[in-house]
């Protein structure tokens, strides 16, 4: 959903903008600084200013941040072609192939964090470090009433909202917009299960993120956390390589809103 105005514009400019062809369509992506390489993955229906405008200021002072955005998204033009977590997924490394990078952290909200999440399960070897804000693996991270609203979406509830206003800015075609939108509701209102064993076997250090009132499951988020090594008692052993932080006061909305906090616990971890 929304997170942020079209005010909320980016207040630096990227170093590099381009396509890449990933799967048979083409990739947008925008570049950002210097330094470790970061990607990220915004949420359903946004943009990259959208989602991250407020964010990759602070990411990118002292790393190379590199935003993408997803089939059909933004810059991105629409296609037919069967919208899976595998294939984007495959576009994002892809992008990375593109841009010559062997490996990075990546960074994923919402619909970006299910990416991310398949990115982690597909490529093992290209992954440092991952970040997953206000996201599931499966359907059942979600409580049900959430669940249940991605089955009753309908166009013209983002009539007249920040992703319609940013969509128009800058879609190579903005007639695709209503087909765009049933895409991505028949993706959301599918059930989808990346697997407890595939969470398991991630070897990179996870930072999860989640709002106290996101609309996750949190009995699954601490299941979540436990599949990754956490959710034991450092003071009596190791620390685990994985971090949880859930933010009080915040939805799935509101977290994405908290710019210093959430670049604190980013680059905090990434260090």
């Amino acid at each position: 959903m929304s997170t942020t105005s079209t005010s909320d514009a980016q207040t630096v400019k990227p170093a590099e903008t381009g396509y890449a062809s990933t799967n048979g369509i083409k990739t947008y992506y925008e570049v950002y600084g210097e330094g470790t390489p970061l990607v990220l993955l915004h949420g359903a229906y946004m943009t990259i200013g959208l989602n991250w405008g407020r964010l990759i200021p602070e990411l990118s002072k002292n790393r190379k941040v590199i935003a993408v955005e997803l089939q059909g998204h933004g810059h991105t033009e629409y296609s037919d072609r069967a919208l899976s977590l595998a294939t984007l997924a495959s576009d994002v490394a892809g992008v990375l192939d593109h841009l010559k990078i062997d490996s990075a952290d990546v960074a994923g909200y919402s619909f970006g964090g299910k990416v991310a999440y398949e990115f982690a399960i597909q490529n093992p070897e290209r992954l440092r470090k991952l970040v997953i804000i206000s996201a599931a693996y499966k359907t059942s991270g979600w409580l049900p009433e959430v669940s249940n609203a991605f089955k009753n979406m309908k166009t013209e509830f983002f009539d007249n909202t920040p992703m319609k206003t940013a969509y128009d800015a800058v879609a190579p075609d903005k007639t695709k917009w209503t087909t765009f939108l049933e895409q991505m509701f028949a993706s959301a209102a599918a059930p989808f299960d990346l697997g407890d064993d595939n969470i398991a076997k991630i070897a990179a250090p996870v930072l999860i993120i989640s709002g106290d009132n996101d609309g996750m499951n949190k009995m699954e988020l601490i299941k979540t956390y436990q599949l990754l090594g956490g959710a034991g008692t450092a003071d009596l052993g190791a620390a685990p390589k994985s971090q949880l932080a859930i933010v009080p006061g915040q939805s799935h909305v509101s977290l994405m809103m908290q710019t210093a906090l959430l670049s604190n616990y980013i680059n905090g971890f990434l260090k």
